[in-house]
């Protein structure tokens, strides 16, 4: 009977044993998952940093690209007002020369009008002085 009580009391020896290491396994696996979760999170996180960092860029890239087109379209703008402009210019310049030139000739035509009813008007007061 020793001997079975022995025996049992080592029995549970053993059993408690074999527990207090699968106990001390455990937090060991919990550990090294506790890690894997930790080493998991700071990859995501420079992930995430890395995907901000290249939107960032993107979206610059993107901004100046914009930036470049508005200018170039500012520029195509001003040099087409600029053109405008001139062309206006021109036929404004050449329509007063044009009126200037038939004013010119009208006020000619009318100064010989002038010149001939003076001739004429002349010529009929020395007829009739001479009557």
């Amino acid at each position: 009977m020793k001997k079975q009580i022995l025996s049992l009391a080592v029995v549970a020896l053993l059993a408690f044993a074999v527990q207090s290491c699968e106990k001390k396994e455990k937090p060991a696996e919990d550990e090294l998952t506790l890690g894997n979760k930790v080493d998991t999170l700071t990859t995501d996180i420079q992930e995430v940093k890395d995907s901000a960092v290249i939107k960032a860029e993107n979206a610059a890239a993107s901004a100046k690209e914009a930036s470049q087109n508005a200018v170039q379209d500012v520029k195509d703008a001003t040099k087409k007002t600029a053109n405008d402009v001139e062309n206006a210019a021109k036929k404004t310049a050449a329509d007063v020369k044009e009126a200037s030139q038939k004013a010119a000739a009208k006020t000619e035509a009318a100064a010989k009008a002038a010149k001939d009813g003076t001739v004429k008007t002349a010529k009929d007061v020395n007829e009739a002085l001479k009557k």
